[in-house]
C-alpha cells in the first residue's frame, strides 16, 4: 500500500540534494574563476641582458606595461621546439591585433642561434613586427637566467631544456607554468592571457 507520508519526505530531501549540489558546482565555477583571475605570483623576471634577432639588446626592462609569454628553445631542436614554437606562432597570429600581448624566445644553443640564424628563424615563423623576440646570450647566463630567475632547469643543454611556456604581466612578475606539449595547459595559458590582459 502507497504510504502518502513518505511523499513530502522525498520531495524535501530531493529538494536539499538539488540544492547541495548546486551550491558545491557554484563554489567549484568561483574557484575556477578566482584561479583564472588571481593567478599565482611565483617570482619576478630577474635582471638580464641579450642579444636580440635584430643585433639590439634586449633586457627585463623591456617587458614592462606588457604581457609576456616566454621560453626557451633552439632552432635546430627536432624534438619539442617545433611544438613549441608553432604554438608561439598561433599566439602571435591571435594576439596579432594587440600591442599588449609580447613573446620571448631564447636560445639555449647560442653558439649556433647567431644573430643571423635566429634572425631566419624569426621569420620562418611568420614574425614581422617587435611583438615577438629571440635572445642569445652567453651560454653561463643562459643557464643562470632559466635556473635562478624563471625556475626552469637547464641540464644538458641544448636537448635537456624545459618545455614550459611561461605567463609574466605587466609588472614582470612570473604568473604561470604552462607544458607546451600539453594542448590543455596552451588554452588555460590563453585564457589567464586574456584575464591579464583585461586588467591592463
Amino acid at each position: 500500500m502507497y504510504d502518502e507520508s513518505r511523499f513530502p519526505r522525498a520531495l524535501v530531501l530531493g529538494i536539499l540534494f538539488a540544492f547541495l549540489i548546486s551550491f558545491a558546482a557554484s563554489l567549484v565555477i568561483k574557484a575556477a574563476k578566482d584561479s583564472l583571475s588571481n593567478p599565482i605570483i611565483y617570482a619576478t623576471v630577474p635582471s638580464f641582458s641579450f642579444q636580440k634577432q635584430d643585433g639590439n639588446m634586449f633586457s627585463r626592462e623591456h617587458m614592462k606595461r606588457r604581457v609576456w609569454i616566454v621560453d626557451f628553445i633552439f632552432t635546430n631542436c627536432q624534438g619539442a621546439c617545433p611544438i613549441m614554437s608553432g604554438h608561439m606562432s598561433k599566439m602571435y597570429k591571435l594576439y596579432g591585433h594587440s600591442d599588449k600581448v609580447h613573446f620571448l624566445s631564447i636560445s639555449v644553443d647560442p653558439n649556433r642561434d647567431t644573430m643571423d640564424v635566429l634572425q631566419q628563424y624569426s621569420i620562418a615563423q611568420g614574425v614581422t613586427d617587435k611583438r615577438w623576440t629571440f635572445c642569445r646570450g652567453p651560454i653561463e647566463k643562459v643557464i643562470s637566467v632559466c635556473e635562478k630567475g624563471f625556475f626552469l632547469p637547464a641540464e644538458n643543454l641544448p636537448m635537456g631544456h624545459s618545455t614550459k611556456f611561461v605567463l609574466v604581466d605587466e609588472k614582470m612578475q612570473i604568473r604561470g607554468y604552462y607544458d607546451a606539449l600539453i594542448n590543455s595547459d596552451v588554452e588555460k595559458l590563453k585564457t589567464q592571457v586574456r584575464e591579464l590582459v583585461r586588467k591592463l
